[in-house]
């Protein structure tokens, strides 16, 4: 008995941790880590991820935060595909003002197609939500899978390390939400295809 509350309380932490919002914010570390752009100025690198860490990570995070304490729900509660719409529109305006502000500043491209991809997978999950509750979770960490085996091509570099990492912490977070009773094994799985898919697309076309 004690070894499934351990099991739960990890899938919990997991969760938590690798929450949809870190996809732009890791995708960048290793386009800055791995790529020909680790050559750019350090406060350079650090102020772009500033911006996408507030506006795709800190913002959101905070407003569904005040949004489930307003309703009175959980964590699990909150979960319930009738009640992630509000969550979703939250998020979305957060990326979309991240994308807008990017652009004003004359960021690189390729650097703001990052949060594009966050975006539109945003929205698809979104659209899936209202007759399937696809897993945001393993949406965002195959956007990841997929971002960095795209710029891997474009720039050149050894995607093996963040993309074996990618794919472990992908089967980590989906059993980790079958597990919690989140999300079924096809709600997972299409999740992460969703994201593969648009990271790969996007950034490469």
């Amino acid at each position: 008995m004690r070894y499934v509350k351990n099991i739960i309380i990890a899938a919990r932490v997991m969760s938590m941790v690798f929450t949809p919002f870190y996809l732009p914010t890791v995708a960048l570390l290793a386009l800055f880590s791995f790529s020909y752009l680790s050559l750019l100025p350090f406060m350079y690198k650090t102020f772009v991820i500033a911006i996408v860490y507030f506006f795709t990570i800190l913002l959101p995070t905070l407003l569904i935060h005040i949004y489930r304490r307003y309703q009175h729900w959980n964590l699990i509660e909150l979960g319930h595909r009738e009640r992630r719409m509000v969550p979703y529109v939250l998020s979305i305006i957060c990326y979309l003002v991240c994308v807008y502000i990017m652009q004003s500043l004359h960021i690189p491209h390729f650097m703001s197609s990052i949060v594009v991809v966050a975006l539109i997978i945003q929205i698809i999950c979104a659209i899936f939500n209202a007759w399937w509750k696809i897993s945001t979770h393993t949406a965002a960490i195959g956007g990841v899978v997929g971002a960095v085996f795209a710029f891997s091509s474009i720039f050149g570099f050894n995607p093996l390390p963040w993309g074996c990492l990618s794919i472990i912490l992908a089967g980590v977070v989906g059993s980790s939400r079958m597990i919690l009773r989140q999300h079924s094994l096809g709600e997972v799985v299409m999740g992460f295809c969703i994201g593969v898919s648009v990271g790969m697309s996007i950034l490469v076309f």
